[in-house]
Formats: structure tokens, C-alpha cells, sequence
């Protein structure tokens, strides 16, 4: 029997995003600094967002982030990439990312 593909990232849709949730994840310095890091600039590496952090951190808050809505994440070939998503954010809560990226 062949192994089983792993399963594809799942992730709310934009009109499922949750303000506590979008907070709760913020909340963590960790994941802030992920979702500053990815704001700068375009899709990047799990590894390469915050590469000081054990694994099985990053895969926690890589998770966390994703699960309440502020990221997005996707397998391209061996790498899985994150891209936030910024403007699925902005609509539903406006002004807020700008809020966090300026504070902190």
C-alpha cells in the first residue's frame, strides 16, 4: 500500500477570520516577529522566518498563525512557503495589521 500524501494545509476563509483568534496569535513575540518579517517582504521558507527557534517551535507557531487566518501556507516542492495575508486582513479588520506592524 502506498504511503499516505500528507495533507494540504488548511486554512479559515476570509470571512471565517476571527478577531480573538487574529489577537490571540499576535499576542506571542515569536509569532509577531514572523508576521513582521513576512510583511517586509514576499513568500518565504518556514525555516528562513525565524531561523533561531527549534523546529517544532516554528512548527507551532507557523500552525497557530496559519489556523487563525493572518498567514497563508503552501507546499512548492519540498519547501513549504508562508505569504500573509494581508489583504483578506484588511478587509475584514481595517487598519489593524498596520496597528501591529507600528507597535511592539
Amino acid at each position: 500500500m502506498p504511503p499516505a500524501a500528507a495533507a494540504e494545509p488548511t486554512h479559515p476563509a476570509a470571512d471565517r477570520i476571527e478577531l480573538a483568534a487574529v489577537l490571540a496569535a499576535l499576542g506571542h513575540p515569536a509569532r509577531l516577529e514572523i508576521v513582521r518579517r513576512l510583511a517586509a517582504g514576499e513568500e518565504s521558507c518556514c525555516g528562513d522566518v525565524v531561523p533561531d527557534l527549534p523546529r517544532s517551535s516554528v512548527t507551532h507557531h507557523i500552525r497557530t498563525l496559519r489556523e487563525s487566518g493572518v498567514i497563508l501556507q503552501h507546499p512548492r516542492g519540498r519547501k513549504h512557503l508562508l505569504a500573509l495575508r494581508r489583504t483578506d486582513l484588511d478587509a475584514r479588520f481595517p487598519g489593524l495589521l498596520d496597528v501591529v506592524l507600528r507597535t511592539g
